[in-house]
């Protein structure tokens, strides 16, 4: 008896992206999972606000490295695993943003003994 065909692609549940801040001093991405059910441009500013703890108030434009931005939820259901995606943040009279942008060492997640091994 042959197998029925399945009209679902085989996919995780999440889709998984790399999620930095546009800065001048930090460069380095982290990965955060989006459930692929709930895939929205919304859901993508909160969830990469929240890890990266900053309020999605400060965010002025999402960018898909190396040159696109993403506008609307058919941006996001376009993106596959681990592209890397860039948020910018709204420039004020200072660079008070800039300023408050929390480097890996200040995040209580920065583990310093891993930092200072080597390989």
């Amino acid at each position: 008896m042959a197998e029925p065909q399945q009209d679902m692609r085989d996919e995780p549940a999440e889709l998984v992206l790399k999620v930095r801040i546009q800065s001048p001093k930090e460069n380095d991405f982290i990965e955060v999972e989006l459930n692929r059910q709930e895939l929205s441009y919304q859901n993508l500013l909160q969830v990469s606000c929240c890890e990266l703890g900053i309020n999605p108030d400060q965010v002025e434009k999402i960018r898909k490295l190396p040159n696109t931005l993403l506008r609307k939820d058919k941006d996001i259901l376009r993106l596959r695993d681990l592209q890397e995606v860039e948020l910018i943040l709204m420039k004020t009279g200072s660079s008070q943003l800039i300023e408050y942008t929390p480097s890996l060492i200040e995040k209580p997640c920065y583990n310093s003994n891993a930092a200072k091994m080597t390989y």
